[in-house]
């Protein structure tokens, strides 16, 4: 009997079979979704924040991993771990949704005239750039802003408010240069988190 069999004191079968596929299948979760995390604070420079994290993906991943070794005969443990792989990437996916980190950059490609999605701009102390062009299909007007990805849905209500014909394009923004961007510093980032997570 292993000592997590001691831990949990029941019929061995119970806990191979049952007990111990749910608990891989938790653990596969938890360390597919940190991991998913992990890479989105690498990708954004949070190198503190992606070495502690790495270090419980690890721990989380050598734990459900010694416990397949240890039940080999258990075929339902090797299910509870694709399983449990899967699953993680899609919580992991709706983790980052939530948090929205970052930044990204929004271009709008229009043919109408773009006052209104300007003053929108301004009003919400977005900072743009706005160019004449000549397009295909004739002289078009191009803005460019950067935003927090957290206000990336309502920017895109309302450009398709003002045009629901207008082309817009999102790209994700690694660094941004202006130094009064809060989330870009340490302590700013951290208040910004933990609103998003708690």
């Amino acid at each position: 009997m292993t000592p997590l069999e001691e831990a949990f004191n029941l019929d061995p079968f119970v806990f191979k079979f049952i007990v111990l596929p749910i608990l891989i299948f938790m653990a596969r979760i938890m360390d597919v979704s940190i991991n998913t995390v992990r890479i989105i604070f690498m990708l954004h420079s949070k190198k503190l924040l992606s070495t502690v994290l790495g270090f419980f993906e690890a721990l989380i991943w050598l734990l459900a991993i010694s416990q397949i070794f240890q039940n080999l005969s258990s075929w339902p443990t090797y299910i509870a771990y694709a399983g449990g792989f899967a699953s993680g990437i899609l919580v992991g996916m709706l983790i980052e949704e939530k948090l929205a980190i970052g930044r990204v950059v929004v271009r709008v490609i229009t043919r109408q005239p773009a006052e209104e999605l300007i003053k929108y701009f301004e009003k919400n102390s977005y900072r743009y750039s706005s160019v004449d062009a000549i397009s295909d299909e004739g002289e078009v007007n191009i803005l460019f802003t950067v935003i927090k990805r957290e206000d990336l849905k309502s920017t895109v209500q309302e450009i398709k408010r003002f045009n629901p014909k207008a082309f817009y394009t999102v790209e994700g923004v690694k660094k941004v240069s202006d130094d009064d961007i809060s989330d870009e510093k340490g302590f700013g980032f951290r208040k910004n988190l933990m609103k998003r997570v708690f």
